[in-house]
């Protein structure tokens, strides 16, 4: 698909269109919701430049882009007056494949040492901070859910990939040879 016109004007005053050409407004938690979609889907993007080609969790990061493409449209869909189209939804599977990918880099891990402060390499670093806008999105997705429908599914695959981010930051770090930084309670 071309696009031919980068800009309409349209949101000039603040709406915005959703799929099936509703009109809301740019504050609505909709919008924060696919938003934030949006917006981890870029840092994924980063993630996976600094990641080598030949890495097989790169291939599983442009997986999740392609995923979150269809979760925003989703999320852009306000059921109630427009269809699902089949680009907003999940194929079958694909929560029980981040499940997977989870299972097999924690048995690569040794045993936890405590509660583990962002960062390390620059790679990780930048998985944790995927991490983080995974876990606003799921908030915003979760608030949205509690005036319009939302996939439980699509639920389920936000919370799961916030959990596949911190052990793929941490497995990085492990192959890097790089500590953990744990955290440490000054309070004590």
């Amino acid at each position: 698909m071309k696009i031919t016109t980068v800009y309409t004007r349209r949101g000039d005053q603040g709406m915005t269109d959703l799929v099936g050409g509703v009109r809301i407004s740019k504050t609505d938690i909709r919008l924060e919701a696919y938003g934030t979609i949006d917006e981890l889907s870029s840092h994924l993007g980063l993630l996976a430049a600094q990641m080598p080609a030949t890495d097989e969790e790169r291939t599983v990061i442009i997986r999740i882009q392609n995923n979150l493409f269809n979760i925003g449209t989703h999320l852009a869909t306000d059921q109630s007056q427009t269809p699902l189209y089949a680009s907003a939804r999940l194929a079958e599977g694909e929560t029980a494949f981040l499940e997977q990918r989870i299972d097999a880099i924690n048995a690569l891990l040794p045993e936890p040492q405590g509660f583990v402060l962002p960062g390390g390499t620059t790679t990780a670093a930048q998985c944790h901070v995927c991490r983080t806008v995974c876990r606003r999105a799921e908030r915003a997705i979760d608030a949205l859910a509690e005036k319009a429908k939302v996939g439980p599914d699509i639920i389920e695959y936000v919370n799961r990939l916030s959990d596949y981010l911190f052990v793929l930051a941490k497995i990085i770090n492990f192959n890097a040879g790089q500590q953990e930084i744990i955290w440490k309670n000054a309070c004590k």
